[in-house]
């Protein structure tokens, strides 16, 4: 292999856009990580195989790419639909360019998966909200905790020169009171603590949150554990973690106990690994997926675009501050998560890079 070989395969395997290349006959030449990533399968096992092999289209696709090889016409789908191996629907645009080589006609796919792009839209708008939202808790919390100060400092000094004792119970409601709602206030505001980062395995956390939820729920709900224990350790604060975990996986419990048969009450705790994924403006080499799965009624449709804003709970008796706090902690440690709700069937996810800590 020449320099100028190297070079061009070095910049194809570090691509972000999937590429494949095909044979006259439609066999798989090469794929670069990010097709590799995309369709779930690895390039160096699947070289040779039909593209039928790698993932299934409509009958029209492969008669179009047939036609491509024959007339030498390049072509660009919008939208279409590819179904992987491991059975997951991607929705794509790909644009189909032949390349004529020592005597034969290869096809260069380069595809450009739409789910994806409107998911990292998605979640700068959900970065931009969290900011947002930031900055409207700390303003009101400092128009609240201001004037509290000040009625808990004048009933303490009333409280001094009230001439029976009896009347001092008055009193003890408005300091005790002003001090309830600082409180609440501090805890919207989150933890100014920053996090004290240690190299963790991630399952270490899960099993803890697991503990302390059988511990709850004495058997009336089933934990199911699916974890990937290649997973290597991340640099996170571990109770923080817990806490953010333990916020998620508590609300999934208290859905599941409103339900009338308990026994069919089903949380699940997953791990995996992705490649090449973004979260925010940064492109991670490798992240740890975790998701937390319940299926309970799901989270009201109207609920699911603010069920991380403050004071937003789904219960009459919510606080609505648990998943707040969760969101506050995954963003401290560059993390990302995401919800996805519907009757039966509710999945949160984390995303944690596993290269770097928080900042």
């Amino acid at each position: 292999m020449t320099l100028n070989d190297t070079l061009h395969r070095l910049l194809l395997d570090n691509l972000t856009t999937a590429t494949i290349l095909l044979d006259g006959d439609l066999r798989l030449e090469y794929m670069n990580p990010a097709a590799e990533m995309l369709l779930a399968v690895s390039g160096q096992r699947s070289h040779g195989q039909f593209i039928s092999e790698l993932f299934t289209e409509s009958p029209e696709a492969l008669s179009s790419l047939r036609q491509a090889v024959e007339h030498a016409h390049p072509f660009t789908k919008r939208e279409a639909m590819l179904t992987a191996l491991n059975g997951q629907t991607l929705t794509v645009d790909y644009a189909v360019t032949p390349i004529l080589s020592l005597g034969q006609t290869l096809l260069l796919l380069e595809v450009h998966p739409r789910d994806r792009l409107l998911r990292i839209t998605k979640e700068e708008a959900q970065l931009s909200k969290q900011e947002t939202t930031k900055m409207l808790v700390r303003g009101l919390a400092h128009e609240i905790k201001n004037p509290l100060g000040g009625i808990r400092g004048a009933a303490q000094l009333l409280a001094r020169e009230l001439p029976e004792e009896s009347l001092k119970d008055y009193t003890n409601v408005i300091i005790e009171e002003a001090d309830r709602l600082r409180n609440l206030v501090d805890r919207m505001l989150g933890s100014n603590k920053l996090p004290s980062l240690a190299m963790t395995n991630v399952h270490e956390v899960l099993e803890r949150v697991s503990s302390l939820i059988e511990a709850e729920c004495q058997g009336s709900i089933t934990l199911v554990r699916d974890y990937d224990p290649s997973i290597p350790d991340v640099l996170i604060d571990r109770e923080q973690m817990i806490q953010a975990v333990l916020n998620i996986v508590r609300n999934a419990m208290q859905a599941l106990a409103g339900q009338s048969d308990l026994r069919l009450g089903r949380i699940s705790l997953r791990t995996r690994t992705l490649r090449q994924f973004t979260i925010g403006h940064v492109r991670h080499r490798l992240v740890v997926k975790v998701e937390i799965i319940d299926n309970g009624p799901g989270i009201p449709a109207e609920l699911q675009e603010t069920i991380f804003y403050p004071m937003v709970s789904g219960r009459p008796d919510g606080t609505g501050l648990g998943l707040a706090i969760t969101q506050n902690i995954i963003s401290q440690h560059q993390g990302l998560i995401e919800c996805e709700s519907h009757p039966g069937h509710t999945v949160f996810s984390i995303f944690l890079p596993l290269e770097q800590g928080a900042s």
